[in-house]
């Protein structure tokens, strides 16, 4: 048989933890009042530089939502010195829908273009859910709350883009008059035995 307790102990230790937390005194956030301190890549809202986009369509294409909108027409550009003008994408409609996004970020991982961006505003609250659809405009001024990106670690592994660059840098230029030597094939069957 268990140790019997004395009746009540319970209900005892209960009501202590009860009156220790009343003691307390509590930290309410005054939000409408005072601004939260959000961390420094909070996921409020997406941003769009909309000078970045190129129209690949892969945000689009990777939304598991299908949150994501785009129209854009071809425009021709001509080119001095090139045989035939060239012909690139114009942006006309870039909108997200924020009813249907579950901010997944998917998106802006995606996006090999650096032209969207996690903006820590989160206030955009509407009356009709079909308001929650925004354009690029509405998208393009979030870029302004955007945060620079956190300083590399001095202690963890560079970017890939510096160490391409280092390596580019440390491989001298090979002389344009003489072609490369081939590189030398061992003997088949030759080899330390």
């Amino acid at each position: 048989m268990g140790h019997m307790g004395v009746p009540g102990e319970g209900l005892a230790k209960g009501l202590a933890v009860t009156l220790k937390t009343m003691t307390r005194r509590s930290h309410t956030q005054q939000y409408p009042d005072v601004a939260p301190e959000l961390p420094p890549r909070s996921r409020g809202v997406i941003a769009l530089l909309e000078e970045n986009c190129t129209v690949c369509m892969l945000c689009a294409r990777e939304c598991p939502d299908w949150c994501i909108y785009i129209d854009s027409h071809k425009e021709e550009v001509v080119v001095p010195g090139a045989t035939r003008p060239r012909q690139r994408n114009v942006l006309d409609r870039f909108d997200i829908d924020f009813s249907l996004c579950m901010y997944c970020g998917i998106c802006i991982e995606a996006c090999p273009f650096d032209a969207l961006y996690w903006s820590p505003e989160f206030e955009y609250a509407e009356y009709d859910i079909r308001d929650l659809l925004h354009d690029k405009d509405h998208l393009g001024e979030w870029m302004a709350t955007v945060p620079p990106p956190p300083a590399h670690d001095p202690n963890g592994e560079p970017a890939k883009e510096e160490t391409a660059a280092a390596r580019k840098a440390a491989t001298p230029a090979r002389p344009v008059d003489r072609p490369a030597t081939p590189p030398v094939r061992p003997e088949p069957g030759g080899g330390d035995a």
